[in-house]
């Protein structure tokens, strides 16, 4: 698909037939996570593919927003392992989990697989309940799988604010 073609029509999927993701094509989704740049290629960022009823009914005591999906990735990254930035105020821990994670949503959009990005969950919980690595932070859980029979995207998706209304040029 054309990559503006992915940009523009890619969704948060609500509804989801319950369709497992094919392996390989989940392998293709995980790989450009792998590949996403991280600041010094530090690649302080870690995947955890949930697939398991056990595992997927912790993401369910976190969070309403499961909406049936097969699989959630959940994206972390080690906080001990991030660039520090100069004046010691961040890290880049954060912004390259995000890279990550914003690759994984789009390897899977362009790949015809329909996703998620939830935020609507403590990831100090969900971290105790799965037994992450202390020096690991949630940054993210990703729905995947294929949208029900006859969901479409919220009518609000395609109301996009003008380039006016979001930049300014230096």
């Amino acid at each position: 698909m054309d990559f503006k073609d992915v940009v523009k029509n890619r969704y948060s999927c609500k509804k989801y037939n319950g369709k497992q993701v094919d392996k390989k094509i989940m392998e293709e989704i995980l790989e450009a996570g792998r590949l996403a740049p991280t600041a010094k290629n530090l690649q302080e960022a870690h995947i955890y593919v949930l697939q398991s009823e056990e595992k997927l009914s912790v993401i369910d005591q976190v969070t309403p927003c499961r909406y049936g999906a097969p699989t959630v990735l959940l994206v972390a990254f080690d906080k001990d392992a991030a660039y520090q930035y100069p004046g010691g105020k961040r890290t880049s821990g954060i912004e390259d989990a995000t890279i990550v994670a914003t690759h994984l949503c789009l390897a899977a959009a362009n790949a015809g697989v329909d996703n998620c990005w939830l935020n609507n969950f403590d990831p100090d919980k969900l971290h105790d309940l799965l037994g992450l690595p202390e020096r690991e932070e949630i940054l993210m859980l990703l729905d995947l799988g294929y949208a029900a029979e006859g969901f479409k995207p919220l009518p609000n998706h395609f109301s996009r604010k003008s380039l006016d209304e979001t930049v300014d040029w230096f």
